[in-house]
């Protein structure tokens, strides 16, 4: 009895905050609403509840004036229904959230962007009866985000990840959910430029580009999260032999248990791959225990200014 003298309280002090900030019209519409609709949760915290904004608005603003449903009471239903079976289209939804966000920087790119081709409506992911919308904490977002990107959810629970558990990172921070220029909506125009924003180290430019990382950090990192270090797709040395031909010695493979690894040679070979004077540079010690990234060190480009020792495109300092 208690909580429903209190959501009471608060259903009629809403009727007075509009009333305030709006004016008689729009108060006596949105008191009407409030005659029946007295379980409203708190909202009075809310940006949508501030009373010295002319911008906020009242019930009618969002659902509609609703003559039909304000006549016949909860047997008819209001212009525009947000939950519910009846539940009004996206566009339509959209719409009304719209009429006053349509100036909004971060909604500029929103017509035609990935969300609203889905019929994902604003409230898919904004609450607006709370005094706390998750999709707007840092601790909850993903979780909001994740009822429908599952496959990230995943990838974010992997060991080598971004600290999205510990709300540290947040979905936000990389993607605009209202519509980007970039892929995948991130907040740049492209997936490197979004990396560098916390990436800086990694951008450049250098005298010795590595090509795959000037192109797209994700050609070797998986941002979502992955089994191994770094978030890499693949382990090296294979990640880095999708692009590059392995080293070899006499035509002979990396697994030590294969002729002509070590002595003696095997047919059609001069010599065997290990011998006393290989210096170590050999397959096998490339492939067991080690990789690529213990030699070629500067991955993401190199500024050596050698031409000769190094040699300066193999990225070795």
């Amino acid at each position: 009895m208690q909580v429903k003298c209190l959501a009471a309280v608060f259903a009629f002090g809403l009727a007075g905050l509009l009333a305030s900030a709006w004016g008689a019209a729009e108060a006596e519409g949105a008191a009407r609403c409030v005659e029946c609709h007295d379980d409203l949760p708190d909202m009075s915290r809310s940006a949508h509840a501030v009373a010295t904004d002319k911008r906020t608005p009242d019930c009618i603003s969002c659902h509609g004036a609703s003559e039909s449903h304000g006549k016949k009471g909860k047997k008819g239903q209001p212009d525009r229904m947000f939950v519910g079976e009846s539940i009004s289209p996206a566009d339509v939804r959209s719409a009304a959230c719209l009429a006053c966000h349509n100036s909004t920087p971060k909604l500029a790119l929103w017509a035609g962007s990935q969300h609203p081709t889905v019929e994902v409506a604003c409230n898919s992911c904004h609450k607006i009866h709370t005094n706390n919308d998750k999709v707007r904490a840092k601790a909850t977002q993903p979780e909001v985000c994740y009822t429908c990107h599952k496959e990230q959810r995943v990838q974010a629970s992997r060991p080598s990840r971004h600290p999205i558990q510990e709300a540290k990172v947040v979905c936000s921070d990389c993607h605009n959910p209202h519509g980007s220029a970039g892929p995948k909506l991130v907040k740049k125009d492209s997936i490197n430029d979004t990396c560098f924003m916390c990436h800086a180290e990694k951008r450049g430019p250098f005298v010795h580009p590595h090509q795959p990382v000037t192109e797209n950090c994700a050609t070797c990192h998986n941002p979502h999260g992955s089994t191994v270090p770094a978030m890499l797709i693949a382990r090296p040395p294979l990640l880095c032999q999708q692009c590059h031909t392995p080293h070899v010695a006499g035509g002979v493979g990396a697994v030590g248990g294969q002729p002509g690894v070590f002595p003696p040679a095997a047919p059609g070979q001069f010599a065997p791959a290990v011998t006393g004077t290989s210096s170590g540079k050999n397959v096998v010690n490339i492939w067991q225990g080690r990789a690529c990234g213990n030699c070629h060190t500067q991955v993401h480009g190199s500024n050596n200014p050698s031409a000769t020792n190094p040699t300066p495109q193999f990225l070795l300092r």
